[in-house]
């Protein structure tokens, strides 16, 4: 399967992501844009986007971009920086900014944005393994 056709296979099947209306606005092999819009559910006891909210965009960037190299990569250890607060109506983006594969392990930088303000900073690791992504 092309790396670049893979996010979309992904995103078909995970219930998750598109429960948080997360899509697909830019992917080629290495690299993946997404975004998706704060709704009311999603806010904390403070009326700000809970933290989990821009780690699961950052996430799903980050599985994306990973499997774009057409093996089933999965996450073996991730990490999250919150820098800004997020509020209801805001659209964010995340984008993968770093990917750099080695033969069996692969490491990725991803940057969430609320335009061009940078609001997280995540980083990840994962395993690649041997199968590959079919049609």
């Amino acid at each position: 399967m092309q790396g670049n056709k893979i996010p979309y296979k992904m995103l078909s099947q995970d219930a998750y992501s598109t429960w948080l209306g997360i899509e697909i606005l830019e992917c080629e092999v290495g690299w993946v844009k997404v975004g998706m819009t704060i709704r009311k559910e999603m806010l904390n006891s403070m009326d700000k986007a809970h933290g989990g909210i821009s780690y699961s965009l950052a996430d799903t960037a980050f599985g994306f971009t990973a499997n774009t190299h057409g093996k089933y990569a999965v996450s073996i250890e991730t990490s999250i920086n919150h820098i800004e607060a997020l509020e209801e109506g805001d659209f964010i983006t995340a984008e993968a900014t770093l990917d750099h594969q080695k033969n069996k392990v692969g490491f990725n930088i991803v940057e969430v944005k609320r335009g061009e303000e940078l609001v997280a900073l995540f980083k990840g690791v994962v395993y690649r393994t041997s199968k590959d992504w079919t049609e």
